[in-house]
C-alpha cells in the first residue's frame, strides 16, 4: 500500500476514476471531505456503491478503505452500519481517544458485519492526530487484533498547537514515535497527507523521510501525488538485488549452521534477514521479482 488516494464520499463521480488510478488503495472519506449538511447523503451514496458490488470487484486489485466520522459524533454508528460491507478491507477511525474506545468501535463493526452478512473481518486503521493519541499510540495499536495500522495525521496534530506543518524536527519526531508504537504491536505505520498539491518536491521529500523511518506508504489527496508515492515507497533495484543475496546466503548459512556471515561486505544476522525477506516479498508483490 505505497499510495492511498482520498476520495470525498459526496463525489460518487470520482469513485470509478479512483479505482482506475495507479493508487494501491483508495479511501472514501465521510469525515473531513464531507460538509455537515451532506453527511447523510454521502453515507447513503457510499453504502449504495459498496452494496452494488463495485467495491468487491475492486478488492482484488486495490485496498479499499472508508474513513468514517469520529466516535464522539452523531454519525459514527450510522457510518459503521452503512460501510461495513463486503469488499471493504479497512475502516479508518479518526481521533481515537483510548484503547477502550477502539474496542468499542470494533464491537460496532462486528455488529454491522453480522447485520450485513460480511464474511471477511474488516480491519481498523487508527489515525494518530491528537496529542493524546500520540502519547498513547502504543496502547491504541495493542488494543485489539483487528487494528491493522496507525496513520499519522500531521495537520490535525500540529495546526491546533501552533506547530508549523513543515517543521522538519517536529515531523521527524512525530513519525518516529508513531513508527515505534506501531512496531511494538507488529503493525505498519502510514504517513500523513501533504496538502500543498503544487509542491511536488515537498511531497517527495516528506515521503522519503517517512520511508526512511519505516512507513509503509503515504496518503495522496490528488492523483498527481500517486506516482511519486509509488516511486518513493518502491524498493530500489539495489535494495532488491542485495536482499536477494542475503536471502540466498541465509539459506546456505542455515544449512551449514552458520549464525552470522558477510554479504556485499556487510555483516548479516537475524534483523538484517528479516528486512531482506520483507524487501523480497514487497518486490514480488509488485511484480519486480518472480513469485
Amino acid at each position: 500500500m505505497r499510495s492511498k488516494l482520498f476520495v470525498p464520499g459526496s463525489r460518487p463521480e470520482l469513485f470509478a476514476k479512483a479505482l482506475a488510478s495507479a493508487a494501491d488503495a483508495i479511501c472514501i472519506d465521510l469525515e473531513d471531505a464531507v460538509s455537515e449538511p451532506r453527511k447523510d447523503e454521502a453515507r447513503e451514496t457510499v453504502r449504495q456503491f459498496l452494496v452494488r458490488g463495485d467495491a468487491a470487484t475492486a478488492a482484488s486489485t486495490k485496498t479499499l478503505i472508508v474513513r468514517i466520522n469520529a466516535m464522539d459524533t452523531p454519525h459514527f454508528e450510522r457510518d459503521v452500519t452503512a460501510v461495513a460491507q463486503a469488499g471493504v478491507h479497512l475502516i479508518n477511525l479518526p481521533k481515537p481517544q483510548s484503547a477502550a474506545h477502539v474496542r468499542t468501535a470494533i464491537e460496532a463493526i462486528e455488529r454491522a458485519e453480522r447485520a450485513n452478512g460480511v464474511q471477511a473481518s474488516i480491519g481498523l486503521l487508527l489515525n494518530i492526530e491528537t496529542p493524546a493519541a500520540l502519547r498513547m499510540a502504543s496502547e491504541l495499536a495493542l488494543a485489539h487484533p483487528r487494528v491493522a495500522g496507525l496513520q499519522l495525521g500531521l495537520g490535525d496534530l500540529f495546526e491546533p498547537l501552533g506547530i508549523a506543518r513543515r517543521e522538519p524536527a517536529a515531523i521527524q519526531q512525530a513519525m518516529f514515535a508513531v513508527r515505534i508504537a506501531a512496531g511494538e504491536a507488529g503493525l505498519y505505520a502510514y504517513d500523513s497527507a501533504f496538502a500543498d498539491i503544487r509542491d511536488a518536491e515537498g511531497f517527495r521529500a516528506e515521503a522519503q523521510l517517512a520511508r526512511n523511518l519505516g512507513f509503509l506508504g503515504k496518503t495522496c489527496i490528488h492523483p498527481s501525488q500517486i506516482a511519486m508515492a509509488n516511486d518513493v515507497f518502491r524498493p530500489t533495484d539495489e535494495e532488491i538485488a542485495h536482499a536477494c543475496k542475503v536471502v540466498e546466503a541465509t539459506r546456505v548459512a542455515d544449512a551449514d549452521g552458520v549464525g552470522a556471515y558477510v554479504v556485499d561486505g556487510k555483516m548479516i544476522d537475524g534483523p538484517f534477514v528479516v528486512r531482506a525477506r520483507a524487501i523480497v516479498q514487497s518486490a514480488r508483490s509488485l511484480g519486480l521479482l518472480p513469485r
